[in-house]
């Protein structure tokens, strides 16, 4: 195979960004023989912030040799009139997919995607920030007394995402997860530990690869028990052992990302997204 081919993209927003670069990431994505140096330039509200990002694409674009990547979901015509004149290759998404609806629904768009109502004030954007605290505070299987609260319990032997995955489902569709550590007296035990009994209809266990659970551990802990090899496949034999007893369904997090596992937990158990 030869080198990968190198190409600079900016996802630019007079908002937070967030459209432009899940859009552009998700585009790109398509496209592995390509190697993407990936921008985000938040709030380009004023056509000066604009000429400056226009004279970082120009730069770009002489560099690699290629004109960039630009995805952007700017409001102000002004202001993205001066994006539009850069030397990259502008990927209009308000423009793109706003125009055909806006003939269809014989409509014209407010053109103010992202800026919704205060946050202080959207029922939405409230339930995910106590949706975070709630996966902050009944991490690691503390707190347990919460439970009752908790839309979803991950279980999982130390190291299998437990944390992360909890937290993206907090931060981007306001569910209530909290997660507990199998622990090596629990595994011994080959029981669902005291502490989640009552809870077994919300558990949802992950899994790994023994030898990329290693691998992880021995970023923590080097050379030690807890990373070694046997150690690793000992704990994630006898966990298989309890979720299979218990019935309790298993998703493996070896080769996918948070993304991806919170995506297909949410739409195995049906839990409600709560992100609009």
């Amino acid at each position: 195979m030869g080198l990968l081919v190198k190409r600079t993209v900016f996802c630019i927003s007079d908002g937070t960004g967030l459209t432009a670069e899940a859009l552009g990431h998700s585009l790109l994505a398509q496209f592995p023989d390509t190697e993407f140096e990936r921008l985000t330039l938040p709030y380009i509200d004023t056509i000066e912030k604009a000429e400056q990002v226009a004279e970082r694409i120009n730069s770009a674009s002489e560099r690699d040799g290629h004109p960039a990547l630009v995805f952007d979901t700017i409001i102000k015509q002004e202001v993205r009139a001066v994006i539009a004149k850069s030397n990259g290759i502008i990927t209009d998404i308000f423009s793109t997919f706003l125009q055909p609806l806006e003939e269809t629904l014989e409509s014209h768009s407010s053109y103010s995607v992202g800026r919704s109502q205060p946050a202080t004030d959207n029922p939405a954007y409230i339930n995910r920030i106590e949706a975070v605290h709630y996966a902050l505070d009944a991490d690691d299987g503390a707190k347990l007394h919460h439970y009752d609260r908790a839309d979803i319990i991950l279980i999982g032997v130390s190291r299998t995402g437990k944390t992360p995955t909890s937290l993206y489902m907090a931060m981007q569709f306001g569910v209530f997860a909290a997660n507990y550590p199998i622990t090596e007296e629990d595994l011994e035990s080959n029981k669902i530990p005291p502490a989640l009994q009552q809870y077994r209809h919300k558990l949802y266990a992950l899994t790994i690869d023994a030898e990329r659970l290693s691998a992880i551990r021995h970023e923590r802990k080097a050379n030690s028990r807890y990373a070694s090899i046997t150690q690793c496949e000992d704990e994630l034999r006898q966990a298989k052992s309890i979720y299979s007893r218990f019935k309790i369904p298993v998703i493996d997090t070896s080769s996918q990302s948070v993304e991806e596992i919170s995506t297909r937990i949410l739409a195995a158990t049906g839990i409600e997204r709560r992100h609009q």
